[in-house]
Parts: structure tokens; C-alpha cells; sequence
């Protein structure tokens, strides 16, 4: 990005001594404003103040304090900041360091990086508390299976005597095993060995729904010395518990990816459950990756980190293969329950979204007293408008996607930007009456489920009926006792949730996300079956799944229905090599976005001969092109990809091009760049 360079804010000239604050803000620009302190002297690094940046104020972080203004810098023309937020620093030099390395290798601004890292509360307050949850951890240590054991020592032995930073890079182990084998009870007595040694733990989870089940029990079993963060909760709430974690008066803390960033004192381990998740990537600037931040946490910092997974990503998979991350398997499931059965089932032909052998499975399931899980990773009712006359379709008009039609609420609506309408009644081309929503989402096969299996008690768990504060977790309450026969949702249910009831698993449709033009379309696909698949027969012999698909010969269909994991990564490797993708090379992505079109496809263009001569030889460059999805809210877009070996000389080109960019940039036209993009629509 642009080199770093110190700008000040005109006013009435002033000639008294005063103190300097050097302030950053998070703007997409990377430089350092130089203001005079507050009038109580109060103004400090470390801390938050308000001041004026063009027309509006605005929160700034001071990361630097002087006697002396900046060299060849007015005094007379340095503005005062308008307040201090903080009243003592809730930022030190550390954060500012992590920023800084965020902001290189991100390829934003320090302040951007900053920002993301302190929770925007700007008051102390009650609260804190972690919400009232039911989990699967025990409140006290379990005894360790053989499996468990020999992980567990090898984790300690590998990390848990270490002192100070480690030259050889950090100790990064991999807890592999199948659902229900024990990994948790591993990373918390990790966890427990390195709070008896005085050090401190963060554990990340990806979902705000898995936080309050892990952090919940964490509280119960380690005390006042846990805390979570996450971003449901207040903006108060979150920022009394960083201060309470910058005081020392937190060992352990539990959250998303946002977490990775607490300001723990004497960092002794970071456990990342369930690495091969999405939600770890942020998708705002800065677009980081928690896995990435941990490594470089604890490689700073000498402290240890695990991760785990019943389906690791490619990448962690790979670096397992080289003996960068160290394997740890563990086999059994503890309960008792063996693997489930897994039975593809072809949908071709079939007139019905629930096949003969799903209908009889769910019956045979409820007589026998056991619940029933149905995925569908789409929510709605039907998921697009079709005319067979013309062959018109009904899209979005702010985005290049198709409407879903949502029944309950009589709305074709977009599920990038909500924008909605009333569904017609006639195709509005042609006038044919033969225009209808196809597909199906989960609104769609309650419905069918309902009509097939009127006695059963049915309560469905997606982004529509789960939006009010709390509804999710009293919808997996009330089926984990047993109140509910069948759960259908979308991917929220297949995650780390363990309902002993369960003795079926339907995915209604495998290949929902394989016809998407992303080269980890099958991973995705892959990871989806298996992880679902691992809610069914935990406590019991004859857990069975079935996976409907349109594509049964898939490759990451039938290795999932086959339970062949190292099968799948040994495929989808190769794929990988001969494509030239991930995690053979790294990306660079960039995105130009503007309301119209001929901007962002100029500004694309320019960006992409800016870069065309610095890009070393083992490089090369996609694009460039319309995104996948060309429209959103309103937004065209256009992207390319820098693709090569070394990420360092890919950063070098970046950021070479995008200080020459920024001399001649249309300011209506916004850049996205993403370093290690986890999506390419």
C-alpha cells in the first residue's frame, strides 16, 4: 500500500508549547495524522479520541506521543484532537505491531487493522456473562483414551515447556478424528496444563452458536479467569471484557475469528476447533484469515498452536503431509457409536425432493423413538423463476442473482442485498402463464415434509425462522430434549452440535454448491456431507445417512459417502497441482466495484497493466473479467487474480502496483483486495 507519511489538519494559528499525538483512523488510507493533544493533556498512545478528519470527526487511535511536531510541519497549523475516549490505554505496543503486520500482509491500512482488532464499545459496563447454554464438554477433566493420551503428550511435550519466542517457527499440531472422538476434551486439558503454568489461551470456534455452547461450559469448568467475545454481543459488553483481558484479570478467552486478536498477556496456546471453516476468513477489510494471524501470534510469541477437525482444509492437509503441522489421529468415537452408514440415493427422474428410502428412513427413525436431521444448504422455497416459453428469469435488480421465492413471506427476495418484490403471476416477458419458482429450499421441503409426515413434530432452523436473538439455540434446546422429531436447516445444523437422539442424517441435495465456478466448490461439498453426516449414530450402532445428489459419480460425493478422507485430499490434490491452484500457489484478488459499470471495468483495466511488467517470472495473471456475480447492491464488479509461488514477490507487485494506482485512481471506483481468497464469486 501507500508508503507511510505524516498529514496534518489546518487552523487558526496558535504559537502556546504544546504536546503532539500521532493518529491513525480506519480509512482506507495509510498514513499518520499528527494533531495536538487535548487541552487536559489526557491524549495518549494507546488510547481512542475523537477528532477532526476533513468534514466530520471521526475515532482515531494514537499509536505515538511527542514534544516535537513532525520535521517541516507548521505547529501553528496542527489541529487539537476534540476528546479523549479512553481513560486509560486499550492498545499497547504489541496490538500495534500485530497491526502493522496485519496491514503488510493484508494489503490495507494500519488503521483498518487496528480497528478490526479493538471492539468499537466506547464505555465500560455490566455484563459479560456468558449465556445460558448446553453443551457436550464436561464442567470437569474426563478420563483420556489411549488416543487421547498420546496426543495430549505430544502436544505438551511439543509446546508446553516452551519458553519465549521459538526460531524454528511455532509448534503447530493437528488433532484429526472423526466426530465424537474426543477432540475437545484434548484441547481443554492443553488449555488446563498451560493455565496451570500461569500462561494464556485463546479458543477459537467459527460460530456464534458453537461461542456460547464452548464458552459456556469453558466458565463452568475454568472460572472467572474465562471470558468470551463475539459479536453478538453489545458493543459495551465486548469492550468491558477487553479491558478486563488487557488488566490480566482473563487467562482463556473463547470467540470467533475476531478473537484471535485479544490482547492476552503471556500467550501460551491458541486452539482453533473446526480449522477447515469459511467463517474464519473475514470478508470485510482487513480480509484476514484467523489461521494466518494465529500462526503469526504464535510464532512472535513462542506459544503453541493446535487445531482440529474431522475435515481439515487442503491447506492444512498438505502441510500435515510435509510434517509442517504434526497429525495427531484420533479413530474412535467415545460414546460407543460406530460411523454411521452412509447410502448415496440418484435423485434423476424423481418427481419428489424426498426419496422412497429417506421417507421410510425417517419413519423407521421415529417408531423407533429417535430423531431425524435434514440438511439443505439453501434456505426458501424455491430458489428461482423460470418461464419455459421464453426462458425469461426473475433476478434481482441491484445484483446479478436470481430471486428466491420465500412462501411464508410472499416475497421473491435476494438473499446479497434483501431487496424483495411480490412474485408474478405471468411471465413479465412474454405474458405465459407456464412461469414458476423451481428448485426447492428448506421452506419448501418443510412443507413436503409436513404433508408426508403429519404426526411428527417438525421445527426447521435457517437464517429466516432463527433471526430473533436467541431463537436458534431454544430450537437445538428443544430438539436435543427430545421435544422435536425432525430438524431441518441449512449448514448451522451440521456444525459441532452433538444431539444424542439422532439416529438419521438426510442432505437433501449434495450438490447445491458444486455447480458454482470455484475451484474449492468440492472441498466445500465434501466437508458439508461429512461433517452433517457426523450428527447421526453418535450414541448408537446403527446411525445411518442418506445423500440425495443429481451427481452421485462426483468425487467428492462418493468419497464422502465412502468416509474416505485421505482419499478425497489425494484427488483433490492432484486436481489442484495440475490447475495450477491452491495450495500450489497463492492469490491475490482484486476488485473493482462502482454503479457503473464502465468505471469499474476502466478501473480493473488500468490496475491490471499497472501490474502486468511487475510480476516476477513464476507469476501470472487472471483477468481481467466480470466477478461470477457481476452485480451486488447495486455494484458492478470486475476482478483479476496475481497467481505464483512466493507470496512475497506477489506482495512486492501488489504493492508496487497499488501505489501507482492510487496517483491516478477514480475516486467513484472502490478496490477490494484479498490475499488468499477462501471465495472467487
Amino acid at each position: 500500500m501507500l508508503k507511510i507519511q505524516n498529514r496534518v489538519k489546518t487552523m487558526i494559528p496558535d504559537t502556546s508549547p504544546k504536546s503532539y499525538v500521532d493518529v491513525i483512523f480506519d480509512v482506507p488510507v495509510n498514513q499518520v495524522f499528527t494533531y495536538l493533544t487535548d487541552e487536559k493533556g489526557e491524549a495518549a498512545k494507546g488510547k481512542r479520541v475523537m477528532a477532526s478528519f476533513g468534514r466530520r470527526d471521526l475515532l482515531g487511535y494514537v499509536i505515538d506521543a511527542r514534544d516535537t511536531p513532525p520535521e517541516n510541519i507548521t505547529p501553528d497549523k496542527i489541529k487539537a484532537v476534540r476528546r479523549v475516549v479512553d481513560q486509560e490505554p486499550v492498545f499497547d505496543d504489541e496490538e500495534i505491531a500485530l497491526a502493522r503486520w496485519v496491514s503488510s500482509f493484508y494489503l490495507c491500512s494500519i488503521g483498518e487493522a487496528l480497528a478490526s482488532m479493538i471492539p468499537s464499545g466506547r464505555r465500560i459496563s455490566e455484563g459479560g456473562s456468558f449465556p445460558d447454554d448446553e453443551d457436550e464438554i464436561s464442567d470437569t477433566s474426563l478420563d483420556l483414551s489411549d488416543e487421547q493420551e498420546l496426543a495430549l503428550n505430544a502436544i505438551l511435550g511439543g509446546c508446553g515447556k516452551k519458553n519465549g519466542s521459538s526460531p524454528g517457527g511455532p509448534s503447530m499440531f493437528y488433532l484429526y478424528g472423526i466426530t465424537g472422538s474426543g477432540k475437545t476434551e484434548v484441547f481443554l486439558r492443553a488449555a488446563e496444563y498451560m493455565l496451570n503454568q500461569g500462561k494464556s489461551v485463546i479458543y477459537l470456534v467459527p460460530e456464534i452458536s458453537l461461542t456460547h455452547q464452548t464458552a459456556e461450559s469453558i466458565n463452568r469448568r475454568f472460572g472467572s479467569v474465562a471470558a468470551t467475545i463475539h459479536s453478538g454481543m453489545s458493543p459495551a459488553a465486548r469492550f468491558n471484557e477487553w479491558v478486563k483481558i488487557r488488566r490480566g484479570e482473563i487467562s482463556i478467552v473463547v470467540g470467533p475469528r475476531s478473537a484471535v486478536f485479544t490482547p492476552l498477556k503471556n500467550l501460551g496456546l491458541i486452539i482453533i476447533d473446526e480449522e477447515h471453516d469459511g467463517s474464519y476468513k473475514s470478508g470485510n477489510s482487513p480480509r484476514y484469515h484467523a489461521r494466518q494471524v494465529a500462526m503469526r501470534r504464535c510464532s512472535v510469541s513462542g506459544a503453541g498452536l493446535i487445531m482440529g477437525s474431522a475435515t481439515p482444509s487442503v491447506e492444512a492437509w498438505k502441510l500435515m503431509n510435509e510434517g509442517t503441522i504434526k497429525r495427531l489421529d484420533l479413530t474412535r468415537r467415545l460414546s460407543g457409536g460406530i460411523l454411521p452408514e452412509i447410502v448415496p440415493v440418484n435423485l434423476s427422474g424423481s418427481d419428489s425432493v424426498l426419496s422412497p428410502l429417506l421417507k421410510e428412513e425417517i419413519r423407521k427413525t421415529a417408531q423407533a423413538g429417535k430423531q431425524t436431521i435434514l440438511f439443505l444448504n439453501r434456505r426458501g422455497f424455491a430458489y428461482f423463476y423460470h418461464c419455459k416459453s421464453c426462458g425469461y428469469e426473475l433476478r434481482c435488480r441491484n445484483c446479478s442473482v436470481s430471486l428466491t421465492y420465500h412462501k411464508s413471506k410472499g416475497r421473491a427476495i435476494c438473499h446479497y442485498c434483501g431487496y424483495s418484490e411480490a412474485p408474478p403471476g405471468a411471465c413479465p416477458e412474454c405474458g405465459s402463464l407456464e412461469a414458476g419458482f423451481m428448485g426447492f429450499g428448506t421452506e419448501n421441503i418443510e412443507e413436503e415434509v409436513q404433508r408426508t409426515f403429519p404426526d411428527l413434530r417438525i421445527l426447521r432452523a435457517d437464517a429466516d425462522t432463527t433471526s430473533r436473538k436467541g431463537s436458534l439455540r431454544e430450537t437445538l434446546e428443544m430438539f436435543r430434549q427430545g421435544y422435536v422429531d425432525i430438524l431441518l436447516g441449512t449448514q448451522m445444523v451440521s456444525k459441532g452440535l452433538n444431539f444424542p437422539g439422532v439416529r438419521l442424517v438426510g442432505v437433501v441435495l449434495a450438490d447445491t454448491g458444486l455447480h458454482l465456478p470455484d475451484f474449492r466448490a468440492a472441498e466445500r461439498t465434501f466437508s458439508h456431507i461429512v461433517q452433517v453426516a457426523g450428527r447421526a449414530g453418535r450414541y448408537a450402532p446403527d446411525g445411518k445417512v442418506i445423500v440425495q445428489t443429481f451427481r452421485p459419480a462426483d468425487p467428492s460425493i462418493t468419497y464422502a459417502c465412502n468416509m474416505d478422507i485421505p482419499g478425497f485430499f489425494e484427488t483433490e490434490l492432484k486436481q489442484r497441482e495440475i490447475l495450477n491452484f491452491p495450495p500450489y500457489t497463492r492469490i491475490i484478488r482484486f476488485t473493482s466495484r462502482s454503479r457503473e459499470i464502465a468505471k469499474a471495468e476502466n478501473a480493473i483495466h488500468t490496475l491490471s497493466l499497472i501490474l502486468k511488467p511487475l510480476l516476477p517470472a513464476d507469476a501470472d495473471m487472471l483477468g481481467p473479467s466480470e466477478c461470477p456475480i457481476n452485480i451486488i447492491a447495486g455494484n458492478h464488479r470486475c476482478h483479476i487474480m496475481l497467481r505464483g509461488k512466493s507470496m512475497g514477490t506477489l506482495h512486492r507487485a501488489a504493492r508496487q502496483a497499488l501505489e501507482i494506482y492510487e496517483q491516478q485512481k477514480d475516486s467513484r471506483v472502490y478496490i477490494e483486495v484479498d490475499v488468499d481468497p477462501v471465495s472467487l464469486l
